[in-house]
Order: structure tokens, then sequence, then C-alpha cells
């Protein structure tokens, strides 16, 4: 199966699964449902679920043990995504394409859809290690890597230092460290999540996780280009917040050719950590690549 085929496999996956999960219900808050499954269902590149199920692939995991983890990550995602574009946060009017959720469906019933599914990503993470006794120890091992990730180690902490760095000019330590936390450790959980489920051992471990804060890093710097250089029509949001927001990015602080020369070999970093899991990782090597020129 060639590269995009592949994607678009694993986007199929993830959609049906998201969609089945999360269900409108004819209830006197129906609203709630209505407004998560408004963001939830936006489309977008699904990467972290297709991260999650590459390595499983590769390393000759089971996907319907995956899948639930894969797909807690991506509500979590997409829940951030709704806070941050809040009024208190980003303030934008659009996210993939289409007006944001506190747009839609107003300020506290967006805070209300993002709590639903932070919540019910770790409701679904439960009823997964509940489900059976087997792996049972590996599986609350991936919440846990999923857990902090999303946390005050991790998410929550990237944007903590995002918000703090308005209107000011931050040295590159801490710019990469707000990028690790706030983009990268949402990238690298579903990855080594994926290979603790998958029984990896240690080595294969720290080596996928390597892969993945390069790959996060990577990520981090082509979004910080195409705010710069991309288009409403082609990313779906508003262009040229960063610097109307007067927020540091890696453009700002190194240029925008540096930026780019920086993103190819944080890239090539990512790919040749693969090398080790040889004919296997040709997915993963070329949605590395297919990220570095991405034009959304």
């Amino acid at each position: 199966m060639n590269f995009k085929d592949q994607l678009e496999e694993y986007v199929v996956l993830v959609n049906e699964y998201l969609d089945k999960y999360v269900v409108e219900k004819d209830l006197p808050e129906k609203s709630i449902y209505s407004a998560m499954r408004y963001s939830l269902l936006a489309g977008g590149k699904r990467l972290r679920p297709v991260l999650s199920l590459a390595v499983c692939d590769m390393l000759g995991g089971r996907r319907e043990d995956v899948l639930p983890f894969a797909c807690a990550v991506e509500m979590i995602h997409t829940y951030s995504l709704i806070h941050d574009d809040l009024p208190a946060m980003d303030n934008d009017d659009y996210r993939r394409g289409r007006l944001t959720n506190h747009k839609v469906y107003g300020e506290a019933l967006a805070i209300l859809a993002g709590d639903g599914l932070l919540n019910l990503a770790f409701e679904l993470l439960l009823e997964s290690i509940l489900k059976s006794n087997e792996n049972r120890d590996l599986k609350i091992r991936a919440a846990a890597i999923i857990a902090k990730a999303s946390g005050v180690e991790g998410m929550i902490a990237g944007q903590v230092i995002d918000l703090e760095s308005e209107n000011k000019k931050i040295p590159s330590d801490i710019l990469d460290r707000m990028h690790r936390c706030k983009t990268g450790a949402l990238i690298k959980a579903p990855v080594v999540s994926s290979a603790v489920l998958c029984g990896a051992d240690e080595d294969s471990v720290k080596k996928l996780e390597c892969f993945a804060q390069n790959l996060g890093l990577a990520f981090q710097i082509k979004d910080d280009i195409l705010d710069v250089e991309g288009s409403l029509e082609k990313l779906g949001k508003k262009t040229g917040s960063d610097a109307q927001n007067e927020k540091s990015t890696y453009v700002s602080l190194y240029g925008l050719e540096n930026s780019k020369n920086m993103l190819n070999e944080i890239t090539e970093k990512a790919v040749i950590i693969l090398k080790d899991f040889g004919e296997k990782a040709v997915f993963l090597e070329e949605l590395a690549k297919y990220l570095v020129n991405r034009d959304n």
C-alpha cells in the first residue's frame, strides 16, 4: 500500500471510531454532545492517532488494542484546541476551515465541550483497561504516559509559558521548552504509549521517544513557518497571528530561512532514528517527510 492510501486508511479508522464513540443523545443537555462533535469531527490531519497506529503496525501489535488509546489522545488534542481558541487564550475565529467552537456555541458551552472531551478521553482509557486483564500493566503504563503529557508537566505547562511570553522576547531554551511541552508532549505520547502497548523493549521505546521528540519539534517549526507563509484557505485558520500577538516563534527568533534549515535538519534526525526499525518504518519515514512539505 502506498503512503497516501495507508494514511487514508488510518484516518478513516480513527474517524469512524470517534463518530461511534461520541454520539449525540436526545437529552436535555444534548447541546454539549453537539458542541463536542462539532470540533472533534471537523476533520484535521489526525496526526496523533495516525502515529499510534503506524507504530502499532511497525511493531506488529494489535490495532484493536491501540485504537482506543489513539482516539483518546485525539479527544485531548481537540479539547486543547477548543480552549486555545477562546478569547481568554488566542481569541481565534477559525479552526480547520470553519468557525471556532465558541463562535458557534458561545464561550461557556465551548469551555464545557472541551472539558467534556477531556473527561471522555479518560473514560475511554479506563474502559479499555478494565475491559480485560490481558496486558493490564502495559495499558495502565500507556494511560499514565498520556495523562502526564496532557497535564501540568506537559501540554498545560507549554500553554502557560506561551501565555506568559506574549509581548516578550524569550530565549531559545524557553522557546524550546514551551514547544516540547505544548506541541511535542502530545506528539510523543501517542508514539510512546503505542510502543508500550505493543510490548516493545526499552531500547525500542527510547528510540521511538527520540524520534517523536524530533518530529514534534519539526512539526512546530513548520507551524511557525506556515503562520508566515500560509493562507487561511489552506490552513483553515488565520495566519499572521503570531506576529500580531507579538509571540516568540522560531521564525521571529532565528529568521525564516534559518527556520527552514532547522526544520530539514531535525526531520532528518527523526528519519535516521527510524533506520533501526528497517523496512517496517517506511510509513513513519514518509510521514515525517510529508509533514515537512505540508501546506496546512
